[in-house]
């Protein structure tokens, strides 16, 4: 294996700035949806939200465009970390089980950054619209389902069918527990297990081996 070439003054001056800027994104959108979740969308002001950031609007201005542009990075930064969360379940050697270990990780993600959900699944910014490619990249975020439920179906736990329709209708019963959950109508997780549970079971062969939940 060959040696990286070192990276040169230059070469690390760039590499310093790239980090920086991305820590300074970081920081102003946790700014930005900490302040959707605790005060509303009437806070999300470029000058509000530079001042709690400590930095100039012009930064925001360029990072982002405007306060549309800064709506559209909060909506994929939102997904991107549901793609981490998912992303960090360790691989079980049987799919269903992988599958189920999912859940409650993406039941996690949407509790520990209300903001961030509230913008995703809830229009909390009155007249925002992602755009098609936002939307596009948004659902990519959660191509691990996909992936898992192909391989559920290659293994015989679930009908021969596109993985997608089975991950949309998973997911579509996640976010109902979830906005429910949310809004103070369930005290735990177990609605949220019982519904993704069910929803799956309804794709299931009936494998004999399968879970006892499942058969």
């Amino acid at each position: 294996m060959s040696t990286p070439a070192p990276l040169g003054l230059q070469g690390a001056y760039a590499l310093g700035q790239r980090n920086s800027n991305d820590e300074l994104r970081t920081r102003l959108l946790d700014v930005a949806s900490k302040l959707l979740a605790t005060t509303g969308p009437e806070s999300l002001t470029v000058r509000r939200i530079a001042a709690e950031a400590g930095c100039s609007t012009t930064v925001i201005y360029t990072m982002f465009g405007s306060k549309e542009g800064l709506a559209e990075a909060l909506y994929l930064e939102g997904f991107e970390r549901f793609r981490r969360r998912l992303a960090a379940v360790p691989p079980r050697a049987d799919p269903l089980e992988f599958l189920v270990a999912l859940g409650p990780a993406y039941r996690e993600a949407a509790l520990t950054d209300p903001g961030y959900y509230s913008l995703m699944f809830e229009q909390a910014i009155p007249g925002f619209v992602p755009s098609e490619r936002a939307r596009t990249l948004a659902r990519a975020a959660l191509n691990i389902l996909d992936r898992v439920i192909a391989d559920c179906i290659a293994a015989g736990y679930l009908i021969p069918t596109q993985p997608r329709k089975i991950a949309d209708a998973v997911w579509a019963a996640a976010q109902g527990a979830l906005s429910l959950e949310r809004a103070g109508h369930l005290r735990d997780a177990k609605t949220y297990e019982t519904v993704t549970t069910a929803t799956i079971s309804s794709f299931m062969t009936r494998r004999p081996d399968a879970p006892a939940s499942f058969r």
